[in-house]
């Protein structure tokens, strides 16, 4: 008899019967049973997905693609059913294949839930390794966003993309939707001629004049990572493995932005082991994007926000190359996991950032990381569970759990480690940690029981890991981050917020982060006058820089500095930049402000240019602030 206890409590229990053994008697983590993923209908372990065959026809005409999705399928003997993930498809038939025959399979859609979609259940034969589904997308398909030539950067041609985090990858692509469930994929995709398709694959570097595009991706993936991008792109080397996509118009200042692609990847393979996925590149997208970036393997999906003609938000490439170690090479199991992914991705960025600009820099980064957590455990609340690492999503959007809890409580445990057990020790132990568990998903479980063992036990480290997963808010044990540039910093503000003193000498050579930090800390009830001189000395109305800008109008909607130009600007911002990191807080601020009617104006002419990652946030933001109460 198996006895079954509940995540949080059996980690505890593990380490209390573990704390006075020795190593060989602490548990093998790959004994810990798999995780239970409640975002997807699949039953993986009686039939589960190992290698799709897609074929699909892209029509902009019609915003379709339509072709058929093949599986090569692993089953226990007594199965006999599939079970896979659809939401907003059209299943037209599906057939199963043996090695001696192809049938007709009788198929049934179950009913839909909400953000669940529906199950696809397929019959299958005896025999029967492999599943054909023919099938269309649907308007509502709400992974892929259509748009037309005037919603690009050249404005000549129409363009599509895909989004696939967390579980919208079922909306283009009927499949096992979960990030636990890996398979190898291959495609071919067919695309009017003048256009090239790229995926998250081996790609093409040049158009085909017949449109028809063929891709192979050898290692195992979930499928949230499944991503196509179909447009007027054209390609530019930065080394012999990286490069930039992006439309003509694009290119040119993308490829200098992304000048050190090569630096970051072998960077990182210095500290954590070698790239594994062939090539690194990345193409900059339209601006409705709603990420910053979206760690497709070997082709990062980036927002043109990170263009700013001075290479400094490069930290953004860092994270997304960090992620193919993070995240791609060693996956979490559910979305309640999700910060495996992200705490991880978030420590290996800030190492790549200092390797190549110092520690300075990275500190940086990590002090307005933790001004975020701290932001958002206020949001939050500072007892919800949702402060918790490891999450309970079920019944929920996997949405609702890409926090800052996830990305800066992650990085901060992780630094906390690092700094108990000593940097070379636990760089030592990430490399294991990497090649043990890669092309593989874990629970949080599984990583708990591994570095109990491989570095908790082993070195005596004094941490309360069961409250860093499983209690809200900030353990008061973490790592102290300090940053000397952050402290000249806070003597500018004090000088002009007591005496309105502003020395533009003083920030010549500042950093993005740097002036980040400066407006974060503006208070918002000064006389409007301050904000007059502000921007009178630095144009930061006028910034170039999508950070910068963003946290200035933030600023100036809570201080009331909202002159006609200032409206204006805000209103071609929020209109044209579809990334939500930007578009939540300026409309939080215009909600808390009591501008509803300008919140919504806003909303209603730039909606059309959102993802629908973002346009359901915004829309759930201003449907919550329209509620009694």
């Amino acid at each position: 008899m198996k006895l079954i206890l509940p995540w949080g409590m059996a980690l505890s229990l593990f380490y209390f019967m573990n704390a006075c053994s020795t190593p060989e008697d602490v548990p093998d983590p790959n004994d810990i049973a798999d995780a239970m993923d409640v975002h997807t209908y699949a039953h993986p372990q009686e039939a589960r997905i190992d290698h799709l065959t897609l074929q699909l026809s892209v029509d902009f005409d019609q915003l379709q693609l339509s072709g058929f999705a093949e599986y090569q399928i692993s089953r226990d003997s007594a199965a006999t059913q599939i079970i896979l993930d659809i939401h907003h498809l059209l299943i037209d038939s599906v057939w199963a294949i043996g090695p001696r025959q192809q049938q007709s399979a009788t198929f049934s859609v179950g009913q839909t839930r909400d953000f669940l979609g529906a199950p696809l259940t397929i019959d299958l034969p005896l025999d029967a390794h492999t599943v054909r589904i023919y099938y269309k997308t649907t308007p509502e398909s709400l992974a892929l966003q259509w748009l037309n030539p005037g919603q690009t950067h050249d404005k000549e041609h129409p363009f599509l993309f895909t989004q696939g985090q967390a579980i919208l990858t079922r909306t283009w692509i009927p499949c096992q939707d979960s990030p636990g469930i890996r398979y190898t994929y291959e495609a071919t995709i067919s695309v009017p001629p003048g256009l090239i398709a790229v995926m998250s694959a081996s790609n093409p570097q040049e158009m085909t004049p017949d449109g028809q595009y063929t891709f192979k991706m050898n290692q195992p993936i979930p499928a949230y990572l499944m991503a196509l991008a179909v447009g007027d792109l054209s390609f530019q080397a930065i080394s012999d493995r990286t490069g930039v996509y992006a439309e003509p118009g694009m290119l040119g200042a993308s490829a200098y932005e992304m000048a050190d692609l090569e630096k970051m990847v072998k960077a990182t393979e210095s500290l954590y082991g070698p790239y594994q996925w062939e090539r690194f590149d990345l193409i900059v997208l339209p601006p409705s994007f709603p990420f910053g970036g979206m760690e497709n393997p070997r082709l990062t999906f980036a927002t043109p926000t990170i263009i700013a003609g001075d290479r400094s938000l490069t930290a953004l490439v860092a994270h997304e190359l960090a992620h193919s170690w993070s995240g791609n090479l060693v996956t979490n199991a559910t979305w309640d996991d999700f910060w495996l992914n992200e705490g991880h991705t978030v420590y290996l960025e800030r190492r790549i950032m200092e390797t190549l600009y110092g520690v300075d820099y990275s500190n940086m980064l990590a002090l307005l990381g933790y001004q975020d957590l701290e932001r958002t455990i206020v949001d939050l609340g500072d007892q919800s569970s949702d402060t918790h690492l490891k999450l309970s999503l079920d019944g929920r959007d996997p949405d609702d759990g890409m926090t800052d809890i996830a990305y800066e409580k992650g990085y901060l445990l992780l630094r906390t480690l690092e700094e108990k057990v000593g940097r070379q020790i636990f760089d030592d132990y990430l490399k294991q940690y990497f090649k043990d568990y890669q092309f593989r998903s874990i629970s949080t479980e599984q990583w708990a029981a591994y570095i109990y063992k491989h570095l908790i036990h082993e070195h005596k480290i004094d941490l309360n890991l069961d409250g860093w997963l499983y209690n809200p808010g900030i353990p008061i044990d973490h790592a102290q981050i300090q940053s000397r540039r952050f402290r000249q910093v806070n003597q500018r503000i004090k000088e002009f917020t007591r005496i309105g003193r502003l020395d533009k000498s003083n920030t010549r050579n500042w950093s993005t982060h740097e002036w980040l930090h400066f407006i974060r800390h503006i208070p918002s009830d000064l006389h409007i006058s301050f904000y007059e001189k502000l921007d009178d000395v630095f144009e930061l109305s006028n910034s170039g820089n999508s950070e910068i800008l963003a946290v200035w109008l933030e600023l100036s909607i809570r201080s009331q500095y909202m002159p006609s130009h200032n409206r204006s600007i805000l209103d071609t911002f929020l209109t044209n930049v579809g990334r939500r990191k930007f578009l939540t807080p300026l409309y939080k601020a215009l909600l808390e402000t009591n501008q509803l009617e300008l919140a919504e104006s806003i909303f209603n002419k730039a909606r059309n240019n959102y993802h629908s990652v973002s346009d359901n946030s915004i829309a759930a933001l201003i449907a919550d602030h329209k509620q009694p109460g």
